[in-house]
């Protein structure tokens, strides 16, 4: 798929079919997120590649959000391995991690699997849920799997704000 046809049939996908992620499609969406660029290349990204019964259970229990998808992606980052940006007032753990999340959803959506963004939960109860390391912290659910027949876009899904309302030059 055209990268700008996967970035305007892209959405967030809350019915799935059910059927497994192919693990073909899986391998590109992970490479995806391997991929991604992070701040100093330190790859702080930690993902956990959820589709036992066993674990969807546990994602279930720290969420209402993953819509019946047959797998969860997990995203997380090392806290100790994040880069601190001048000013000591943030570090690159969260941008990191959502740049590998934002490459495996559109890599997903280029190889036809849907997905769905899932904050909706407590990052502490998720890596306690998940017994992830300590120095682990939560980012992100990336629900993926193949969209039901009935499934579609929220109606407000196409409408966007004319750029010249969030852009401004300088």
């Amino acid at each position: 798929m055209d990268f700008w046809e996967v970035l305007k049939n892209r959405y967030a996908c809350k019915k799935f079919d059910g059927r497994q992620v192919a693990a073909e499609h899986l391998d590109v969406i992970l490479e995806a997120g391997r991929l991604a660029p992070t701040a100093k290349n330190l790859q702080e990204q930690r993902i956990y590649v959820v589709q036992s019964e066993e674990g969807l259970a546990k994602i279930d229990k720290v969420t209402p959000c993953r819509y019946g998808a047959p797998t969860a992606i997990v995203v997380a980052f090392d806290k100790n391995n994040v880069f601190v940006y001048p000013g000591e007032q943030r570090d690159s753990g969260i941008e990191d991690a959502s740049i590998v999340a934002t490459h495996m959803m559109l890599a997903a959506k280029a190889v036809g699997v849907d997905s769905c963004w899932i904050n909706f939960f407590d990052p502490e109860a998720a890596a306690k849920e998940l017994e992830l390391p300590d120095n682990e912290e939560v980012l992100m659910i990336l629900d993926i799997g193949y969209a039901a027949e009935d499934a579609k876009p929220l109606a407000t899904h196409t409408q966007r704000r004319e750029l010249s309302e969030t852009v401004t030059y300088m």
